[in-house]
């Protein structure tokens, strides 16, 4: 699997809180996006665990193409409509 696979074309709104850690999905395989649940097993891709610094509400990026890695930046309207 060289590219990530799109999970849905909209950003998922998540409350994060301060101080827990989160997995994101790169990979786009993940049913618990759009965080990790280990289906990258195998694929070369691997999860992004941060720390959220404080508590407050995050757009993840679920098209997995965005230049914010993690964070939505619109990617998704660029892409076609059968990815």
């Amino acid at each position: 699997m060289d590219k990530p696979k799109v999970a849905a074309k909209a950003p998922a709104k998540v409350e994060v809180e301060e101080g827990k850690k989160y997995a994101w999905c790169s990979c786009g395989l993940s049913e618990s996006q759009p965080f990790c649940d280990g289906k990258h097993k195998g694929t070369g891709f691997v999860p992004v665990v941060f720390t959220a610094e404080k508590s407050e509400a995050c757009y993840f990026c679920q098209c997995k193409h965005s230049a914010n890695g993690m964070l939505c930046d619109g990617s998704h309207n660029d892409l076609p409509d059968d990815a």
